[in-house]
């Protein structure tokens, strides 16, 4: 399997779920607390599947 580097933006929406997820987890922000677990998780399968899939 090849892997290609993801698309700048692709890459900023990834890492900025990951940070509004733990932001969420210690608290600073309170209202995604309970999302904080599936925002990093999206965060990172984004930018998992950005590297699988070209172009992306």
């Amino acid at each position: 399997m090849k892997l290609s580097p993801p698309k700048q933006a692709t890459f900023w929406i990834s890492v900025i779920l990951g940070l509004l997820g733990l932001l969420g987890n210690i608290g600073i922000v309170g209202a995604l607390a309970a999302y904080a677990f599936w925002l990093v998780f999206l965060g990172f399968a984004l930018l998992a599947l950005s590297l699988m899939i070209k172009g992306l």
